[in-house]
């Protein structure tokens, strides 16, 4: 009888709680606030019903990848080799890899941006951060670094206090939040849409929050506490996203400023909503850079290391694990270093991104919606029929705008 008390529930939850969270509130990194704030800045608050479907959407997605973990134990990349073969998992993670090692960068960048903003050198704190990171990473375990990156998450609601610091028109930011608007025949608009889903919803989401739940060790009787879990992350990310645009269409986009990046947009706000709006900006932005630059490495070396079948996870060691952590160490190092080049294009590398992640995206759906189909693997854990209706909806939406975007 004490285990169905709600403190006990209660407690439950918070012991399995983390990579649902986590991996949802890693996508508000550096690409993804310039991109929102890009869209604020440029679209003003048209833009924000698009955060419905991308809700509901990235709701299903990261459930569809808790569940296959729970059920088989087994990571996305892992599970992709065994029922795809080792040529196809091969080119799926060359692909990752590189789109990885660019978000890294992104994040980087990020750093630097938001030292600048604070008065803090890039060539003293993008190394220090690098080195904290994999020290953290390399000499930590598991259970530890995910209560450090839940901590982080909490830090998100700097932006939410912004948002509310711009004062913006609350009846027009109602108004556009429930009545869509589309402009398919606008280039720019249909890549921002693209640009919002895979910035929000990108492929390394899923090849992480499987391996983490299967390194977390979630069984299936407890698995409505890691539902639960993705739904949280899944708001606290899109309510995040919500609040950036809604900053900078209240402030940029009122007074015709157009911006090319989220360091630009913490610059601009500062005459319009004064020193203590740009400072939470400012370290929201250096916040969500710092955790994703933590993730984002370690994901691509769970995604490439169950491709290739090799021992992975943060709790082995060195030695038990050399493939994973060299993986992880070269992403991490690579992000750090170039962001050091001089005139790298960042600005370019941060946005492009993430429309690179919203054309890749249905592409990862595609092998998500076979395996979770496939009852040999699943049993009675397969897809409802109407899931499968709104999975295929999604893919066929992302593939539209894509080549709409290219070739409109």
């Amino acid at each position: 009888m004490v285990k169905k008390g709600v403190w006990p529930r209660i407690l439950l939850f918070l012991a399995l709680m983390g990579p649902g969270i986590i991996t949802a509130n890693v996508d508000n990194d550096a690409g993804g606030i310039a991109t929102y704030s890009i869209c604020g800045a440029n679209y003003g608050y048209k833009m924000l019903w698009v955060f419905v479907p991308i809700l509901i959407t990235l709701i299903i997605i990261q459930e569809m990848c808790s569940r296959m973990a729970v059920v088989t134990g087994k990571g996305l990349a892992d599970l992709i080799r065994e029922e795809f073969g080792v040529r196809i998992a091969f080119y799926a993670m060359v692909v990752l890899v590189l789109a990885n090692i660019a978000n890294t960068m992104a994040n980087f960048a990020g750093i630097a941006a938001a030292g600048e903003l604070l008065g803090i050198g890039k060539y003293f704190l993008v190394p220090v951060v690098a080195i904290l990171i994999w020290w953290m990473v390399v000499k930590g375990t598991y259970k530890s670094v995910e209560k450090i990156f839940l901590v982080a998450c909490l830090f998100y609601v700097a932006y939410i206090i912004s948002g509310f610091l711009a004062r913006p028109a609350w009846d027009e930011v109602f108004s556009n939040f429930t009545r869509p608007s589309f402009h398919l025949g606008q280039k720019d608009f249909v890549f921002m849409f693209i640009g919002l889903v895979g910035t929000t919803i990108a492929p390394w989401m899923q090849f992480y929050q499987q391996a983490a739940v299967v390194e977390k060790g979630i069984k299936i009787e407890n698995y409505n506490y890691n539902k639960l879990d993705v739904i949280i992350g899944s708001f606290m990310v899109n309510i995040v996203a919500f609040f950036i645009v809604v900053v900078c269409a209240a402030t940029l986009f009122k007074a015709g400023i157009r911006v090319d990046s989220a360091k630009d947009a913490a610059l601009a706000l500062a005459p319009f909503v004064g020193r203590y709006c740009y400072l939470l900006f400012a370290f929201g932005l250096l916040n969500a850079s710092i955790f994703a630059a933590s993730i984002l490495p370690i994901s691509t070396a769970y995604s490439v290391c169950e491709g290739m079948g090799w021992e992975l996870g943060v709790d082995k060691r060195f030695r038990e694990a050399p493939h994973f952590y060299f993986l992880y160490t070269f992403v991490l190092a690579i992000g750090a270093v170039i962001i050091l080049l001089p005139r790298i294009p960042l600005i370019p590398v941060m946005y492009f991104s993430q429309v690179a992640n919203g054309i890749l995206l249905p592409f990862v759906l595609i092998f998500m919606v076979k395996l979770i189909n496939n009852k040999r693997l699943m049993g009675k854990y397969t897809n409802s029929g109407f899931y499968n209706i709104l999975i295929y909806i999604v893919i066929g939406s992302l593939i539209s705008l894509s080549l709409i975007g290219i070739f409109v």
